[in-house]
């Protein structure tokens, strides 16, 4: 049950809540994925999502064009996230069909998806703890809602193993994913109500040592892109 009294964000939303109750029901059906053992949200794991090559490539990506990380809203902790961030080419070869996988694996239609973003921990960087999902009362809502409305369903994925440290940690739900190479952690940001959950609660813990790689692709209610978005087709002109 969720305890997710006296911190609601938001309102319940019938598009929200259908929308978790189809992704889940599609995510169950898939025998590679396993639903995490909480029962605070609906949150689920599937381990090597990404091959060894896709996880280097994206790395590589990464690396080329990181700046600091940033927040929606401002906080008066210098540390509160420390990390570097990378805002990924949709349309790029290279991401266009990890993107794509992504949304057909969850059954969201890509126009839904915001830019997939890449973030990289060094020895000592965190992101303390947060929700995805944006708070309905914040002065940044209104301009949500002219690009898709709420978040709903978070996609991340681990790049490299992480030598110490670097775990992402669910304080109120009781789970904790240490980083894997290729290992997909996956969660509905709402309530089965379709409100914000905040026992979606989550940090990402500071890195001793090495290095921590991720990318993570948020899904709005409605879409974020406005026009036609395109069907990727590969090198050898097969569609996906």
């Amino acid at each position: 049950m969720s305890k997710n009294v006296g911190r609601v964000s938001g309102t319940p939303s019938p598009n929200r809540a259908r929308i978790g109750r189809e992704v889940a029901a599609r995510l169950e059906a898939d025998p590679k994925i396993t639903r995490a053992k909480t029962e605070a949200a609906a949150m689920y794991t599937y381990p090597d999502f990404l091959s060894a090559h896709e996880c280097d490539l994206l790395i590589e990506l990464i690396d080329a064009a990181a700046r600091p990380s940033t927040l929606l809203a401002t906080h008066n902790d210098p540390e509160f996230r420390t990390s570097s961030s990378t805002d990924l080419d949709r349309w790029s070869d290279a991401v266009w069909p990890i993107d794509d996988r992504i949304a057909i694996l969850l059954g969201l239609p890509p126009a839904n998806a915001e830019t997939m973003q890449g973030q990289r921990y060094a020895p000592g960087q965190q992101f303390r703890a947060h929700c995805d999902y944006f708070h309905e009362g914040a002065e940044y809502w209104a301009k949500m809602l002219e690009y898709g409305g709420q978040r709903t369903w978070t996609a991340m994925v681990y790049l490299n193993d992480v030598d110490e440290g670097g775990a992402t940690w669910f304080p109120r739900a009781g789970v904790r994913f240490k980083p894997k190479r290729g290992l997909m952690v996956i969660w509905n940001n709402m309530c089965p109500d379709g409100s914000p959950n905040y026992d979606t609660l989550h940090e990402g813990t500071r890195v001793v040592e090495g290095q921590k790689y991720i990318i993570t692709k948020w899904f709005r209610e409605n879409a974020w892109i406005r026009g036609h978005v395109p069907t990727y087709v590969s090198s050898t002109g097969a569609q996906r």
